[in-house]
């Protein structure tokens, strides 16, 4: 997902797709034999900022990299959860948790 938003922005800054794709192609399969053979970390972010190709598009890297883009829905999925299924099982335990001295789950 996140290699689609630098293609469209490389698009957006006059890139070819075409081009733009194969460059991202060519770095992602290095960063994986890095990954796959070296057993270190991926570095494909760092490789499109060494890249000369994506100059147009370094200074907006870390907004098109962004996580919070990406989640959608899910932290509202997850307090929907825990209202709905979680919460109602740990409140069936709330006088034993008191009894035991803590009226709060750590979590």
């Amino acid at each position: 997902m996140a290699t689609e938003n630098i293609i469209m922005a490389m698009v957006k800054a006059g890139g070819d797709r075409q081009e733009c794709h194969e460059q991202i192609r060519v770095l992602s399969q290095e960063a994986g034999n890095v990954v796959k053979r070296e057993g270190k970390d991926n570095d494909l972010v760092e490789r499109i900022r060494r890249t000369n190709y994506f100059k147009p598009i370094h200074q907006i890297l870390d907004t098109l990299l962004d996580a919070s883009t990406f989640i959608g829905r899910a932290p509202k999925q997850v307090d929907q959860f825990l209202d709905k299924e979680a919460d109602p099982h740990i409140a069936k335990y709330t006088e034993k948790m008191k009894a035991l001295g803590t009226s709060d789950l750590n979590l």
